[in-house]
């Protein structure tokens, strides 16, 4: 890949943010970073081809991945994104199967990665980490319910108020106390994780905005009423 590099200071090789691995002691977690290899990404490449026979584990270490399905005409579907400390990869790594999905950076990211063998040594030496990938394949399921769900029963400006919603859950708070959500949202990048298009996303938030729920500042979009719009989603999904 054009802009694919090594990763070759020590100072940056290390896998202490990743919260798979947490459980493991200072030592453990050095000797599995040696075990890696180390790659850094400048932003939107691929990092994973779907349908791929590769079987690779890989952690974030610093910048994004987001997970991506491309429909035959080219739409994009944002499935998830994985931020520094996250784990992505294992299912291949798991079943043997093909790629379930692609996956590229959101900015320069580096990561470090496994063969499927090293980490299954892994697995089968530390219960806690494979306990752990449990855990995170549960959540997996039950995003994927939810999202489902949603696809299912919601119409587009609803799908759009929930995504904001789940956006809201670690945004940081403003001296007032509204929820912060920084960087601002991308319109596509909304679009691609709602299966809408970009302005139907731009039409919803003119709309939040004149109803005085959201507000965009200069590095942020600030949502003024969490409760209210948590209300709008959960009189559609009869929660």
């Amino acid at each position: 890949m054009l802009g694919e590099s090594m990763v070759t200071d020590a100072a940056y090789r290390t896998l202490d943010g990743v919260k798979l691995l947490e459980s493991l002691s200072p030592a453990e977690r050095e000797a599995v970073a040696a075990q890696c290899r180390w790659r850094r990404y400048l932003p939107g490449e691929q990092i994973i081809d779907r349908q791929s026979d590769s079987r690779d584990v890989f952690f974030v270490v610093s910048g994004a991945v987001r997970v991506v399905i491309y429909s035959l005409s080219g739409r994009e579907v944002a499935l998830d994104d994985i931020h520094a400390g996250g784990v992505f990869g294992e299912l291949a790594a798991l079943d043997g199967n093909p790629r379930s999905a692609s996956v590229m950076t959101v900015g320069e990211t580096t990561v470090a990665s496994l063969t499927h063998e090293q980490f299954f040594t892994l697995l089968r030496g530390h219960p806690d980490v494979a306990l752990a990938v449990m855990q995170r394949l549960a959540n997996i399921v039950r995003t994927a319910t939810t999202r489902i769900l949603d696809l299912s029963t919601l119409g587009a400006n609803n799908r759009v108020h929930a995504d904001l919603l789940q956006l809201t859950r670690s945004a940081s708070l403003t001296p007032e106390g509204f929820a912060a959500i920084s960087p601002i949202p991308v319109h596509s990048d909304i679009a691609a994780r709602v299966s809408t298009t970009r302005e139907t996303v731009a039409r919803v938030l003119n709309d939040l905005s004149r109803k005085k729920i959201v507000r965009r500042d200069q590095n942020a979009l600030v949502v003024l009423d969490v409760e209210r719009l948590s209300e709008m989603v959960e009189e559609v999904r009869g929660e």
